[in-house]
Order: structure tokens, then C-alpha cells, then sequence
């Protein structure tokens, strides 16, 4: 038993580094006088109340910072608790005292992957909610049914993450899978969280669709955007835009599927196609699809400026269809990798089952440090 102990008790001291590096950024300190002085501009400043916007902007902050704080004391005590039981099975040779050592230590681990992952969303729009799109790429059938395992896999996901998820647009495929779904995931950070998927996703399997049993290589492109709140302004002008209703498909009940309530917004300048058919009116669905559509432009307008820096570099920007940014394999063995930062794994299930914080976290990081290197050139 004193083996086990000595394990914990080893990497702990690893650990210890990630929470001081955690308790470094977060500040729990300054973050309590924060929280206290927007505390006591709601008591002694009554003219807050009468801007409804500058109220909101506060509320949302006092309420990210108190959920900071919470999160960082809750890996406090966790990270106090399995100390003082490492000294307590120093002391007893205790079975069952081991067991609650080791299950201690597990959810600390856990704790800290998640603050960590969070504390490295720092982006401009990282708070934002996000805007996900799932696309098949050639390949008929086959791709339709990845594009639907993807959005499995990015429903689950934000389950596991506490997110809210909205579906604000859904296009069947004509035998299976899916064509085309549009996702409104809420949350807070959930684009910091989720900007790490956009890109190209490649499937190798066994294909279910093929009677002679064999491998297929399928491919589905998964664009995220920030969703526009009321601090970003994205100028729009209506003469640059085709507006087409149409019936909504799909099942939906009573008069969803026979009224024209369906918006189909096309982009000329970009190029850019958005609907939404999920909502119960035409002026709603229009409303949504104008909010998806400022959200693709913002994003447009930030993968303009990373193609801008990686110029600067002498970087060469590779947006062909086949340049993929994950690859998923499951015959003839079983790997998920992610193509720009080398992070793999062969708990293939695990990861269509929504467990992404690995890739995330080794995204977040590899972005951090491309991000300092551009910041040096500037």
C-alpha cells in the first residue's frame, strides 16, 4: 500500500506546478476585491439600473468571475483533501483510507485538466457562444453518415460540458446521415472550447454501407464561429443579400412543414449560405439566420487576419479540402489524431463519444505558442 501511496504522493508534486500556474492567472485574491467593488457599484450607484446594457455587462461579469472563483476553490479543497489523506495513509494502513485516497486524486486530476483547459481561453471571442456547422464532403451516403457521427460526437460533448445546444437548422441525407446542421451551442467559453474542431475531419472505417466489407475514407468539414452579441458590430447591407423562404422539412408538427417559414440567406459579396428552419415563424427564422450570418462573417473576418500574420511569417495557409485537421481510424486499428499538434489516442469510442478535452487542451496550447510567435514578428 505505501507503493501507491508514493505514486500519488509523486505525481502530485507534478500537479502542484499546473495549480500554481492556475492560482497565478486566476488570482483568487484580486479576484474577490473585484467581485466586491462591482458588488458595491450595484449598492451604491443606483444609475446603473437605468442602463439596461450596462447593468447586463456587469451582471455577466460579476457572474464569470464568482464561477472563477468557485471553480478555482473547489481545486483548492480537492488538491488540501488528497494531501491530507497522502498524511493520513502515511499514518493508518488503512484499505478502505486507499481507495478514497485514489479516487480523491482521480477527481483532483480531472478538476485540474478542466481549470487548466479553461484558464488557456483567453481569445478576443472565446466567451462567446458558438456557431457550429457540420458539412459533408464527397463521397454520398458514406460522408452524410460521418457528418451525422460528428454531430453525435459534438452533441455528446456538450452535454459533458454543461453547454446548451439549440438546433437551429437540419438537412437530412437522402439515404442516411446528414447534409447539412447547424448548431447554436451555449455556454460560457464555448467557442474558446470548440473553435479547436473547425477544419477538415477524415473517417477510415469499414464502410456499413458497403456489401463487400470495404475500408472507406470519408471526409466532413466542421466550421465554428463566434455568436455576435451586443458588443460586436457587423455591418450588413441589405442589397448584398438574396433572401429565399421555402417549407421547412423534416418532421415538425401542425403547420411547421406546410407554411413558408424555412429562410434561406445568401451572402453575395462571400458568398456565404445560411437558413434556419427550426424556428415556428418566417420572422423568427429570419432573425436567426441574420445572427448566424454576422457570426460567419466575424469569423471570416478573423481567419483573414491569421492568413494576414501567417504571410508575415512566410507560413504558406493550405485550405485545400484534403488538408485535414484530424484524422479518424478505425479499421485496420483504431487512432484519433489530430494533425497539427501531434495529440493521439486509441480510445477511438471514447473520443466519438464526446471526450475531446485532450484535443482541446493540446490545441489551446499549440495555439498559445503560434500566437506568441506571431506576436514577436509584429
Amino acid at each position: 500500500m505505501s507503493e501507491i501511496v508514493d505514486q500519488i504522493e509523486y505525481e502530485l508534486k507534478d500537479h502542484l506546478e499546473t495549480f500554481r500556474s492556475i492560482e497565478s492567472i486566476i488570482n483568487p485574491e484580486r479576484l474577490k476585491r473585484q467581485i466586491a467593488a462591482i458588488e458595491k457599484d450595484f449598492t451604491e450607484k443606483p444609475e446603473i439600473f437605468n442602463d439596461p446594457a450596462r447593468m447586463n455587462a456587469m451582471n455577466k461579469d460579476l457572474l464569470l468571475k464568482k464561477r472563477n472563483l468557485d471553480q478555482y476553490n473547489e481545486l483548492a479543497s480537492s488538491r488540501e483533501t488528497v494531501q491530507v489523506a497522502i498524511e493520513f495513509c502515511r499514518e493508518e494502513d488503512d484499505a478502505e483510507m486507499i481507495d478514497e485516497l485514489k479516487a480523491g486524486f482521480v477527481n483532483f486530476q480531472e478538476q485540474l485538466k478542466k481549470a487548466n483547459l479553461k484558464f488557456l481561453l483567453n481569445g478576443e471571442y472565446d466567451l462567446n457562444n458558438a456557431i457550429l456547422t457540420i458539412h459533408p464532403g464527397a463521397g454520398g451516403t458514406e460522408s452524410c453518415d460521418w457528418a451525422s457521427l460528428l454531430h453525435r460526437m459534438y452533441l455528446r460533448n456538450a452535454e459533458n460540458m454543461g453547454f446548451k445546444v439549440r438546433e437551429l437548422d437540419f438537412q437530412p441525407g437522402d439515404v442516411a446521415g446528414v447534409k447539412s446542421v447547424t448548431l447554436s451551442i451555449e455556454g460560457d467559453y464555448a467557442y474558446g472550447y470548440l473553435r479547436s474542431e473547425m477544419g477538415v475531419h477524415r473517417l477510415v472505417r469499414i464502410s456499413p454501407f458497403d456489401s463487400s466489407a470495404r475500408r472507406h475514407t470519408s471526409f466532413a468539414s466542421v466550421e465554428v464561429a463566434p455568436e455576435v452579441d451586443d458588443n460586436v458590430e457587423i455591418e450588413i447591407d441589405q442589397k448584398d443579400l438574396r433572401i429565399d423562404t421555402y417549407c421547412s422539412s423534416g418532421a415538425g408538427g401542425q403547420s411547421v412543414n406546410t407554411t413558408y417559414s424555412a429562410v434561406r440567406i445568401t451572402h453575395h459579396p462571400t458568398g456565404i449560405v445560411v437558413t434556419c428552419q427550426n424556428e415556428r415563424s418566417q420572422l423568427m427564422n429570419r432573425q436567426v439566420a441574420m445572427k448566424v450570418l454576422q457570426s460567419r462573417l466575424l469569423q471570416l473576418e478573423l481567419k483573414k487576419k491569421q492568413e494576414e500574420l501567417a504571410k508575415s511569417m512566410g507560413q504558406k495557409m493550405d485550405n485545400a479540402w484534403g488538408s485535414q485537421v484530424r484524422s479518424y481510424v478505425l479499421h485496420p486499428y483504431q487512432m484519433v489524431k489530430d494533425h497539427r499538434t501531434g495529440c493521439e489516442t486509441s480510445a477511438t469510442d471514447k473520443v466519438l463519444d464526446g471526450e475531446l478535452e485532450d484535443f482541446v487542451l493540446s490545441f489551446l496550447k499549440w495555439d498559445g505558442q503560434k500566437g506568441s510567435a506571431e506576436e514577436e514578428v509584429q
